[in-house]
Protein backbone atom coordinates (compact mmCIF):
# COMPACT_ATOMS: atom_id res chain seq x y z
CA UNK A 1 0.00 0.00 0.00
CA UNK A 2 1.30 3.31 -0.85
CA UNK A 3 1.21 6.45 1.25
CA UNK A 4 1.24 10.17 -0.08
CA UNK A 5 5.47 10.31 0.08
CA UNK A 6 6.35 6.47 0.91
CA UNK A 7 4.89 3.19 2.25
CA UNK A 8 2.19 2.21 4.28
CA UNK A 9 3.52 -0.93 6.37
CA UNK A 10 2.03 -3.86 8.29
CA UNK A 11 2.86 -2.51 11.01
CA UNK A 12 1.22 0.60 10.55
CA UNK A 13 -2.26 -0.92 8.63
CA UNK A 14 -2.13 -3.45 12.35
CA UNK A 15 -2.00 0.46 14.19
CA UNK A 16 -5.38 2.04 12.53
CA UNK A 17 -7.00 -1.34 12.84
CA UNK A 18 -6.23 -1.25 16.61
CA UNK A 19 -7.73 2.18 16.79
CA UNK A 20 -10.68 1.58 14.77
CA UNK A 21 -11.84 -1.62 16.69
CA UNK A 22 -9.28 -2.50 19.20
CA UNK A 23 -8.35 -6.16 19.87
CA UNK A 24 -8.78 -8.27 23.40
CA UNK A 25 -5.34 -8.57 24.98
CA UNK A 26 -4.22 -11.44 26.75
CA UNK A 27 -4.32 -11.52 30.54
CA UNK A 28 -0.70 -10.79 31.52
CA UNK A 29 0.61 -10.20 35.17
CA UNK A 30 1.95 -6.61 35.65
CA UNK A 31 5.73 -6.07 35.46
CA UNK A 32 6.88 -5.34 38.76
CA UNK A 33 6.28 -1.84 39.98
CA UNK A 34 4.41 -1.16 36.60
CA UNK A 35 0.68 -0.44 35.81
CA UNK A 36 0.95 3.19 35.48
CA UNK A 37 -0.78 4.88 33.14
CA UNK A 38 1.05 6.31 29.83
CA UNK A 39 1.98 9.99 29.96
CA UNK A 40 1.43 12.25 26.71
CA UNK A 41 4.84 13.94 26.22
CA UNK A 42 4.65 14.71 21.80
CA UNK A 43 2.65 14.74 18.78
CA UNK A 44 3.03 14.90 15.68
CA UNK A 45 -0.44 15.80 13.68
CA UNK A 46 -1.23 13.67 10.69
CA UNK A 47 1.75 11.28 11.36
CA UNK A 48 2.26 7.38 11.38
CA UNK A 49 5.37 7.31 13.71
CA UNK A 50 8.09 4.32 13.06
CA UNK A 51 11.64 5.53 14.30
CA UNK A 52 12.34 6.98 17.27
CA UNK A 53 15.17 8.00 19.63
CA UNK A 54 16.90 10.45 21.45
CA UNK A 55 20.48 12.68 21.28
CA UNK A 56 23.22 12.97 24.35
CA UNK A 57 21.11 16.31 25.43
CA UNK A 58 17.44 14.17 25.60
CA UNK A 59 16.45 15.79 22.41
CA UNK A 60 13.49 13.07 20.50
CA UNK A 61 13.96 11.98 16.93
CA UNK A 62 10.80 10.50 15.53
CA UNK A 63 10.60 9.56 11.81
CA UNK A 64 6.97 9.60 9.95
CA UNK A 65 6.25 6.71 7.89
CA UNK A 66 3.64 8.83 5.83
CA UNK A 67 5.47 12.15 4.88
CA UNK A 68 9.39 10.53 5.37
CA UNK A 69 9.95 13.70 7.53
CA UNK A 70 12.45 13.42 10.10
CA UNK A 71 10.93 15.40 13.52
CA UNK A 72 13.02 16.73 16.82
CA UNK A 73 10.88 17.35 20.16
CA UNK A 74 13.78 19.05 22.84
CA UNK A 75 11.82 18.21 25.34
CA UNK A 76 8.34 16.61 26.96
CA UNK A 77 5.61 19.18 25.98
CA UNK A 78 7.36 20.90 23.03
CA UNK A 79 6.62 21.34 19.42
CA UNK A 80 7.70 18.75 16.78
CA UNK A 81 10.16 20.77 13.97
CA UNK A 82 10.86 19.10 10.98
CA UNK A 83 14.73 18.28 10.55
CA UNK A 84 14.90 16.07 7.29
CA UNK A 85 13.09 14.00 4.96
CA UNK A 86 14.38 10.82 3.17
CA UNK A 87 14.35 10.70 -0.50
CA UNK A 88 10.57 11.34 -2.39
CA UNK A 89 8.82 8.34 -2.81
CA UNK A 90 10.47 6.42 0.23
CA UNK A 91 8.87 6.01 3.73
CA UNK A 92 11.26 7.07 6.34
CA UNK A 93 11.01 3.72 8.82
CA UNK A 94 14.20 3.77 11.25
CA UNK A 95 16.55 5.73 13.12
CA UNK A 96 19.83 5.01 14.68
CA UNK A 97 23.18 6.42 15.95
CA UNK A 98 26.41 5.63 14.28
CA UNK A 99 29.36 5.60 16.25
CA UNK A 100 30.48 9.51 15.38
CA UNK A 101 26.95 10.15 16.68
CA UNK A 102 25.20 10.48 13.28
CA UNK A 103 22.15 10.27 13.11
CA UNK A 104 20.88 7.04 10.75
CA UNK A 105 17.12 6.77 9.24
CA UNK A 106 15.82 3.67 7.49
CA UNK A 107 13.96 4.17 4.36
CA UNK A 108 12.46 2.09 1.42
CA UNK A 109 9.98 2.53 -1.36
CA UNK A 110 6.46 0.29 -1.48
CA UNK A 111 8.54 -2.09 -3.32
CA UNK A 112 9.33 -3.85 0.59
CA UNK A 113 5.64 -5.12 0.09
CA UNK A 114 7.03 -7.99 -1.99
CA UNK A 115 9.34 -9.12 0.23
CA UNK A 116 12.88 -10.09 -0.56
CA UNK A 117 12.61 -9.59 -4.46
CA UNK A 118 13.25 -5.72 -4.78
CA UNK A 119 15.79 -4.99 -2.64
CA UNK A 120 14.60 -1.25 -2.40
CA UNK A 121 15.95 -0.86 1.04
CA UNK A 122 18.36 2.33 2.15
CA UNK A 123 20.16 3.83 5.40
CA UNK A 124 21.19 7.46 4.97
CA UNK A 125 23.41 9.84 7.27
CA UNK A 126 21.15 12.70 8.57
CA UNK A 127 23.19 16.17 8.67
CA UNK A 128 20.86 17.66 10.95
CA UNK A 129 22.22 21.30 10.46
CA UNK A 130 21.64 21.26 6.58
CA UNK A 131 18.98 18.35 6.76
CA UNK A 132 20.45 16.73 4.19
CA UNK A 133 20.23 12.81 3.93
CA UNK A 134 23.28 10.99 2.55
CA UNK A 135 22.71 7.43 1.64
CA UNK A 136 25.31 5.03 2.77
CA UNK A 137 23.97 1.93 1.83
CA UNK A 138 21.07 0.56 -0.44
CA UNK A 139 20.44 -2.95 -1.89
CA UNK A 140 18.73 -3.95 1.69
CA UNK A 141 15.60 -5.78 1.82
CA UNK A 142 14.02 -3.05 3.71
CA UNK A 143 14.94 -1.25 6.78
CA UNK A 144 11.73 -1.27 9.22
CA UNK A 145 14.32 -1.97 12.55
CA UNK A 146 17.83 -0.87 12.31
CA UNK A 147 20.39 -1.53 14.59
CA UNK A 148 24.19 -0.79 14.96
CA UNK A 149 27.37 -2.11 16.36
CA UNK A 150 30.06 -0.68 18.12
CA UNK A 151 32.28 -1.49 15.10
CA UNK A 152 29.53 0.69 13.06
CA UNK A 153 28.24 -2.31 11.45
CA UNK A 154 24.63 -2.05 10.84
CA UNK A 155 22.05 -4.37 10.93
CA UNK A 156 18.38 -4.05 8.86
CA UNK A 157 15.42 -6.06 8.98
CA UNK A 158 11.56 -5.97 6.46
CA UNK A 159 8.21 -7.09 8.33
CA UNK A 160 7.58 -8.29 4.80
CA UNK A 161 10.44 -10.40 3.98
CA UNK A 162 12.74 -12.84 5.39
CA UNK A 163 16.11 -11.80 4.94
CA UNK A 164 18.01 -9.66 7.82
CA UNK A 165 21.29 -7.52 6.06
CA UNK A 166 24.14 -6.68 7.44
CA UNK A 167 26.08 -3.61 6.30
CA UNK A 168 30.14 -4.02 7.08
CA UNK A 169 32.18 -1.06 7.67
CA UNK A 170 33.75 -0.77 5.08
CA UNK A 171 29.82 0.05 3.15
CA UNK A 172 29.97 -3.59 1.82
CA UNK A 173 26.41 -4.74 2.07
CA UNK A 174 25.11 -8.62 2.31
CA UNK A 175 21.64 -8.33 2.35
CA UNK A 176 20.86 -11.90 2.91
CA UNK A 177 23.39 -12.32 6.71
CA UNK A 178 20.52 -13.87 8.15
CA UNK A 179 17.10 -15.41 7.53
CA UNK A 180 13.93 -15.00 9.96
CA UNK A 181 10.67 -14.47 8.45
CA UNK A 182 9.04 -10.80 9.21
CA UNK A 183 11.69 -9.84 11.02
CA UNK A 184 10.09 -6.07 12.31
CA UNK A 185 12.32 -4.19 14.73
CA UNK A 186 16.21 -4.98 15.73
CA UNK A 187 18.48 -4.03 18.88
CA UNK A 188 21.90 -5.26 19.51
CA UNK A 189 22.58 -6.45 23.46
CA UNK A 190 24.92 -5.19 25.64
CA UNK A 191 27.59 -7.30 25.09
CA UNK A 192 27.08 -7.08 21.93
CA UNK A 193 27.08 -10.61 20.97
CA UNK A 194 23.20 -10.99 19.65
CA UNK A 195 20.59 -8.87 17.56
CA UNK A 196 17.43 -8.94 19.12
CA UNK A 197 14.55 -9.15 16.33
CA UNK A 198 10.81 -9.07 16.58
CA UNK A 199 8.61 -11.27 14.46
CA UNK A 200 5.22 -9.15 13.76
CA UNK A 201 3.72 -11.54 11.14
CA UNK A 202 5.10 -15.25 10.33
CA UNK A 203 5.28 -17.04 14.06
CA UNK A 204 5.32 -13.38 15.87
CA UNK A 205 7.70 -13.30 18.81
CA UNK A 206 10.90 -12.32 19.69
CA UNK A 207 14.09 -13.47 18.84
CA UNK A 208 18.13 -13.62 19.13
CA UNK A 209 20.20 -14.08 16.66
CA UNK A 210 23.92 -14.90 17.73
CA UNK A 211 25.76 -12.57 15.87
CA UNK A 212 28.46 -15.06 15.06
CA UNK A 213 26.15 -17.36 14.16
CA UNK A 214 23.18 -16.29 11.96
CA UNK A 215 22.16 -19.62 10.82
CA UNK A 216 21.34 -20.49 14.34
CA UNK A 217 18.41 -18.16 15.90
CA UNK A 218 17.12 -18.64 18.98
CA UNK A 219 13.23 -17.44 19.87
CA UNK A 220 12.49 -16.48 23.01
CA UNK A 221 8.74 -16.15 22.98
CA UNK A 222 5.99 -16.88 20.48
CA UNK A 223 2.80 -15.68 20.51
CA UNK A 224 0.42 -18.39 19.36
CA UNK A 225 -3.07 -18.95 18.77
CA UNK A 226 -5.31 -16.56 20.31
CA UNK A 227 -2.53 -14.63 21.55
CA UNK A 228 -1.13 -14.22 18.17
CA UNK A 229 -2.80 -10.60 18.56
CA UNK A 230 0.29 -9.68 20.27
CA UNK A 231 1.81 -9.63 17.01
CA UNK A 232 5.00 -7.18 18.16
CA UNK A 233 6.06 -4.26 15.91
CA UNK A 234 9.38 -2.92 17.40
CA UNK A 235 11.49 -3.75 20.22
CA UNK A 236 14.28 -2.25 22.67
CA UNK A 237 15.84 -3.97 25.52
CA UNK A 238 16.40 -3.12 29.37
CA UNK A 239 19.56 -2.60 31.25
CA UNK A 240 19.51 -6.30 31.47
CA UNK A 241 18.51 -6.95 27.86
CA UNK A 242 15.23 -7.52 28.53
CA UNK A 243 13.27 -7.56 25.32
CA UNK A 244 10.73 -4.33 25.30
CA UNK A 245 7.76 -4.83 22.91
CA UNK A 246 4.83 -2.86 21.69
CA UNK A 247 1.90 -4.95 20.84
CA UNK A 248 0.10 -2.79 18.37
CA UNK A 249 -3.28 -4.32 18.40
CA UNK A 250 -3.83 -4.74 21.93
CA UNK A 251 -2.19 -1.68 23.35
CA UNK A 252 0.45 -3.76 25.67
CA UNK A 253 3.78 -2.54 26.33
CA UNK A 254 4.94 -6.13 27.22
CA UNK A 255 8.59 -7.03 28.96
CA UNK A 256 10.00 -10.65 27.93
CA UNK A 257 11.35 -11.95 31.02
CA UNK A 258 12.67 -15.29 29.72
CA UNK A 259 11.51 -18.79 29.53
CA UNK A 260 8.16 -17.46 27.14
CA UNK A 261 7.40 -15.09 30.20
CA UNK A 262 5.74 -11.79 29.50
CA UNK A 263 4.49 -8.93 31.62
CA UNK A 264 3.02 -5.64 30.95
CA UNK A 265 4.90 -2.55 31.71
CA UNK A 266 1.50 -0.75 30.11
CA UNK A 267 -2.10 -1.52 28.51
CA UNK A 268 -4.11 0.36 26.44
CA UNK A 269 -2.02 1.90 24.44
CA UNK A 270 -3.28 0.60 20.64
CA UNK A 271 -1.18 1.80 17.65
CA UNK A 272 2.44 1.58 19.50
CA UNK A 273 5.07 1.28 16.76
CA UNK A 274 8.69 1.69 18.50
CA UNK A 275 10.21 2.26 21.67
CA UNK A 276 13.39 3.93 23.11
CA UNK A 277 15.18 4.67 26.42
CA UNK A 278 16.30 8.26 27.10
CA UNK A 279 19.31 9.82 27.10
CA UNK A 280 21.04 12.47 29.44
CA UNK A 281 20.09 14.35 31.97
CA UNK A 282 16.91 16.71 30.57
CA UNK A 283 14.53 16.55 27.94
CA UNK A 284 13.81 13.06 27.55
CA UNK A 285 15.93 12.06 29.74
CA UNK A 286 18.26 8.44 30.66
CA UNK A 287 16.01 5.79 32.12
CA UNK A 288 12.62 6.77 30.85
CA UNK A 289 11.01 5.10 28.33
CA UNK A 290 9.00 6.23 25.57
CA UNK A 291 7.14 5.25 22.92
CA UNK A 292 5.96 6.17 19.40
CA UNK A 293 2.73 5.23 17.40
CA UNK A 294 1.15 5.27 14.18
CA UNK A 295 -1.48 7.73 15.97
CA UNK A 296 1.18 10.28 15.98
CA UNK A 297 1.66 10.68 19.24
CA UNK A 298 4.63 9.96 22.04
CA UNK A 299 4.12 8.83 25.07
CA UNK A 300 5.97 8.19 28.46
CA UNK A 301 5.65 4.81 30.16
CA UNK A 302 6.55 5.04 33.55
CA UNK A 303 6.33 1.25 34.40
CA UNK A 304 9.33 0.97 32.04
CA UNK A 305 11.35 3.16 34.00
CA UNK A 306 15.39 1.61 34.36
CA UNK A 307 17.63 3.55 35.80
CA UNK A 308 20.63 2.12 33.94
CA UNK A 309 18.66 2.12 30.68
CA UNK A 310 19.87 4.16 27.79
CA UNK A 311 19.11 5.04 24.26
CA UNK A 312 20.51 2.32 21.98
CA UNK A 313 23.43 3.50 20.70
CA UNK A 314 27.14 1.59 19.45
Amino acid sequence: MRSKHGVVGLGLVLGIAATLWGAPAAARPVCAGAGQDPIAVGSVAGAALEGVTVDPTGRLYTADNISGRIYRIDAPGARAVTVAAVPAGNAATALAWSPDGTLLVGYADTRMLVGDLAHPGSIGRVDLSTGTVTTIASGLSAVTGLAVARDGTMYATNEFGAQVGRVLPDGSVQADWANLPSASGAAIGGDGRYLYVSRVLANPGVTRIPIAAPQAPESLITFAGADVISAPTRVTLDSKDRPIVAASATGQILRIDGDSRTCALAQGITASSALTYGRGDAGFSAGRLFRAGFDGQIYEIPGGFDANARTAIP
